[in-house]
């Protein structure tokens, strides 16, 4: 283990280095998030669509995706589409990282959606809104803001997963303290310090996530 005046000396020295990288790690977990609500979205719509194809197709995209390792996907949609056309690994690490959230947060919106009480729905057709507009204006802000919570654990794991873009050869912060830490023979060192950014991020976006669900809840 290393000492405390040498972690703390490192731990200075690197600081714009790491900031760098924590900046990307930043821009993909940001990216890649809001695609993955997006996406999320789209497939909790389409399994309670009451289409059946639609809906298997929901299940089919829920189950490859939650069956599969992410690493494997990364890999797939990188080293798999670079044999069609060029595409940069920020990109290839955010639509991975995006199409896996999209999976967990296809079911948190699914699951969210189907708990309002059946009565909003019926209320709202009573006003003359069509489904698709009792959906937008009644059903899906109740929906997000029970789904918010566990919503804030998944962005929290997608922030954590962004640490796999490093084998595609990302400079974000998990590909850096392994970089560093070999090339000066000492891993734990900078394992440590990434540790601590890394928890800098968890602790910005649970705050993040709690403000926003305070700011829903004092809207009620």
């Amino acid at each position: 283990m290393p000492t405390f005046s040498h972690f703390w000396t490192t731990l200075i020295d690197t600081r714009s280095i790491f900031f760098d990288a924590m900046v990307v790690t930043l821009q993909l977990t940001v990216v890649s998030i809001l695609l993955g609500v997006v996406i999320g979205l789209v497939f909790a719509l389409l399994k309670i669509s009451g289409v059946k194809p639609l809906g298997w197709l929901s299940d089919i995209y829920v189950y490859l995706i939650r069956g599969t390792p992410l690493i494997v996907q990364i890999f797939i949609l990188y080293f798999g589409m670079s044999n069609i056309f060029l595409i940069p690994d920020f990109w290839a690490a955010s639509i991975a990282l995006a199409v896996h959230n999209g999976a967990y947060i296809a079911e948190i919106f699914r699951g969210s959606i189907q708990s309002i009480e059946k009565g909003q729905a019926e209320a709202g057709r009573s006003l003359g809104m069509t489904a698709g507009l009792t959906m937008r204006r009644i059903i899906l802000p109740q929906a997000f803001r029970r789904a918010l919570p566990p919503l804030g654990n998944q962005f929290i794991i997608g922030l954590k997963d962004s640490s796999l873009a490093a084998f595609i050869s990302m400079n974000e912060l998990f590909n850096i303290a392994t970089t560093y830490g070999s090339n000066n023979f000492d891993e734990m060192t900078y394992l440590l310090i990434v540790a601590i950014y890394y928890l800098i991020l968890v602790l910005l976006l649970t705050v993040a996530v709690n403000l926003l669900e305070r700011k829903l809840r004092t809207s009620d």
